[in-house]
């Protein structure tokens, strides 16, 4: 049963809409999380400690936080999965090229695509930067987050590369939402309007509230 829903065009849609939807809980709540940078090192590099801490003493020292990593990791894997299996279906139902092409791909269906892309590479940097220090800029300090992220920042390509992944992900987010809603059954006609509107409102807050971090080492706010 699983197995034929998973092969169906339906099926993987579903599964790229749930999982959608995981990541952007996760998302909402990172982005709370990284504007307690603005509150000082003190208050960041404690709720750094807290996120290892939650669940104790039922829990042992960073059981939830990697529950949660395995949570998004499978998250990760099934949108991406879905996403190309999708896309490579598309392509062999329409499989002779055609001079027109760009006319009969949506702006939407090749930014999702691209966004998809940019921000797969952005999460393996990220977290080669900030989680295991392997491409940091400066030395890289273990329980210290909030020296590490104004390193980050101090330097022009660690600020391109964020910039240019939260802005693929405000695109992402914008007709993802929107599309997900569609393939969950939430969206009709009537609601059309107004699930177009709250997609373009968490684009536009978490795209803002991410870029806050970057924009602030940057201007000397936050050093």
């Amino acid at each position: 049963m699983a197995r034929t829903v998973w092969d169906s065009s339906v099926g993987k849609k579903t599964v790229m809409a749930v999982s959608g939807l995981i990541m952007l809980l996760y998302l909402v709540v990172h982005m709370i999380g990284n504007l307690k940078i603005f509150f000082g090192p003190g208050e960041f590099n404690h709720y750094a400690h807290w996120l290892r801490t939650v669940g104790e003493p039922f829990m042992h020292y960073e059981w939830t936080l990697w529950l949660i990593r395995v949570v998004l990791v499978v998250a990760v894997v099934a949108h991406a999965t879905s996403a190309y299996q999708l896309s490579r279906r598309d392509l062999r139902a329409r499989p002779d090229k055609y001079v027109h092409r760009k006319a009969r791909t949506s702006y939407a269906t090749r930014t999702m695509r691209w966004g998809g892309t940019i921000l797969a590479l952005f999460i393996v940097w990220h977290l080669l930067d900030l989680t295991t220090g392997t491409v940091h800029s400066g030395g890289f300090q273990p329980g210290h987050p909030y020296q590490n992220v104004v390193d980050t920042f101090s330097t022009w390509y660690g600020d391109v590369i964020y910039i240019v992944a939260m802005l693929a992900l405000g695109l992402h987010i914008r007709h993802g939402f929107w599309s997900a809603a569609q393939t969950l059954g939430v969206g009709d006609r009537a609601r059309d309007r107004a699930l177009k509107t709250v997609a373009n409102i968490l684009a536009l807050l978490l795209t803002a509230g991410f870029l806050a971090v970057p924009v602030a080492v940057m201007t000397g706010v936050v050093s």
